[in-house]
């Protein structure tokens, strides 16, 4: 069984990991919040998916609360700004803001127009979100058992909170480099963006928030890109904007 080997679950959670974040970075933010790349239902659908298994999101509620984030970076109305909230806040609570800001009346309707809205969205992954999770949790205890299932389970289920709410959100406005001097704070964390699939230039996102390529220098580098620029080669996407 997986569980006997150690590396097993570990190898298990840094590939899922990953790919939650390109899942999150290519089709709830590069594509659904911003418009920079469409995907055919053969790339979406298996995205829509995971996203379910891995986090429970749902799509509208991220993306509006994304677009609200982008109308206040860093100011009054911001849903989770480390200049209004204080860094350690964010990377501990930032999940607990984004669940604050999608209750607010009217965001939802405002911020978050032209999201999915198909006979799925409606009756299986934003109706039953909670039940992606679960199928995730059986997933995880079928491979790796009662003891370090759960484990596994629990990883995954911190993976966004900690990465997107807490690192990218909170990181991400408070230390790194900057390429462009926008109104918000926001950093660059790291010239080489693979861990978070590319969200790591989160500076060079807030100064073209709706290009699909992140990297703007010639020592940057996005593989959230690269992995655009497959899925446009056997055309099951396509690139409405990126930055030159």
């Amino acid at each position: 069984m997986w569980a006997t080997h150690w590396w097993k679950p570990v190898l298990f959670v840094i590939i899922a990991g990953h790919l939650t974040n390109v899942c999150v970075t290519l089709f709830l933010h590069r594509a659904q919040t911003h418009r920079g790349v469409t995907f055919s239902k053969l790339a979406e659908i298996p995205m829509r998916l995971w996203l379910w298994l891995s986090t429970s999101i749902v799509q509208k509620e991220w993306v509006a609360c994304h677009r609200k984030h982008h109308a206040f970076a860093d100011r009054e109305g911001d849903p989770h700004s480390p200049v209004m909230e204080g860094l350690r806040e964010i990377i501990l609570k930032g999940a607990f803001y984004y669940r604050q800001a999608v209750r607010q009346p009217g965001i939802l309707e405002k911020y978050g127009k032209g999201t999915p809205n198909d006979w799925l969205e409606r009756y299986v992954l934003a109706r039953l979100n909670w039940l992606g999770i679960v199928v995730m949790l059986t997933i995880d205890v079928y491979l790796f058992g009662f003891y370090i299932g759960p484990l596994v389970w629990g990883v995954q289920m911190l993976w966004i909170p900690f990465w997107a709410a807490g690192i990218i959100n909170g990181v991400g406005h408070a230390l790194g480099y900057r390429n462009y001097d926008v109104k918000d704070e926001s950093r660059n964390i790291s010239p080489i963006a693979i861990w978070l699939g590319g969200e790591e230039l989160h500076n060079n996102h807030h100064a073209d928030p709706h290009s699909a390529r992140f990297a703007a220098k010639w020592y940057e580098f996005d593989i959230g890109w690269v992995y655009i620029r497959m899925l446009a080669a056997v055309r099951l996407a396509k690139i409405r904007y990126a930055r030159a």
